[in-house]
This record gives C-alpha cells, sequence and structure tokens, in this order.
C-alpha cells in the first residue's frame, strides 16, 4: 500500500497538466454559476497550494491545473512551473477528507483511512469500495452532495 502512494505521488511530481479553462466566463448560465460555487468550495477545503503550502488566495485568484485526472488549485501562475510536494499534496487530500468527513452513500462518517474514487476530477471519499460503483452510476448527484458537505463543513468553522 506504501508503494502505491509513493508511486501515485512519484506520477504527480513528474508534472502538472495544462492549465484547465472552466466555465469562468460571465457566470450568467446556471452551469457557470454552479462551477463557481463548486471551485470555491473545493478552493475553501483545498485550503494550500500544493507546490508551496501557502494558503489559496494570498496570491491572487487561484489557479485550477488538472493533475492526472483530478482537478485541483495552486495559489499562482508561477506554481505551474514548480513540482508538487508530496507533503503538501498530503496535506491536501488530509483537507479534503476532512472537509467530507461523511461518506456520500452511506452518509456515515469517513474511516480513518478511507477508499477513494476521482469524479469529474474531483477526490471523493467513501467508506468503502462498493460505495465508488454507485457513484460512477449517479456522479453528478454525488457530486452534489459533495459540495454540500463541504459547505456544511466549512460553515461550522465560522
Amino acid at each position: 500500500m506504501k508503494f502505491a502512494r509513493m508511486f501515485f505521488v512519484a506520477a504527480l511530481i513528474v508534472g502538472i497538466g495544462q492549465v484547465v479553462r472552466g466555465h469562468e466566463g460571465s457566470g450568467h448560465s446556471k452551469e457557470g454559476q454552479e462551477q463557481t460555487k463548486r471551485d470555491q468550495l473545493r478552493i475553501a477545503a483545498q485550503k494550500v497550494c500544493p507546490m508551496t503550502g501557502e494558503k489559496l488566495g494570498e496570491h491572487g485568484r487561484p489557479i485550477k491545473v488538472k493533475v492526472g485526472k483530478e482537478l485541483i488549485f495552486l495559489c499562482c501562475k508561477g506554481c505551474l512551473k514548480e513540482k508538487i510536494n508530496p507533503q503538501h499534496w498530503a496535506t491536501i487530500h488530509a483537507n479534503f477528507a476532512k472537509a467530507q468527513r461523511i461518506c456520500p452513500v452511506m452518509k456515515k462518517e469517513l474511516p480513518r483511512n478511507p477508499k477513494w474514487t476521482i469524479v469529474e476530477g474531483q477526490i471523493v471519499y467513501v467508506c468503502c469500495p462498493p460505495c465508488t460503483k454507485k457513484i460512477a452510476a449517479n456522479p453528478k448527484a454525488y457530486l452534489h452532495k459533495i459540495d454540500e458537505l463541504y459547505s456544511a463543513s466549512l460553515q461550522q468553522k465560522f
């Protein structure tokens, strides 16, 4: 298991994919507004840049990038040239798991070492492998549940 994680982190360190140009246009469409809201929730849940470890937003609007199959945010354009720091990457994933805290399928607390899947670029933690199949069958509904979980978690901190 440790080898698999190290291999995954090493693959991520090799480089970052292209900058993703999402639905950041005028924001007039419902889909564009939802994407912006989802991005804001993910930025707040992610908290730090995978390169520098600095708080997202301290260097302007965070930049969405694709790393492997996962969409994440960087603090600035300068980080596009940097390599992912494995410690910051682990912190980001811990932040996402903490913000989600509940399996969106079974609606119970995540275990200490939750399983996960990537849905439309977003990591989704689950309590057990069968839950990933249920998420794959209806990804949009479960991403909406993740948004609700992130929102609830972030509201509790204020």
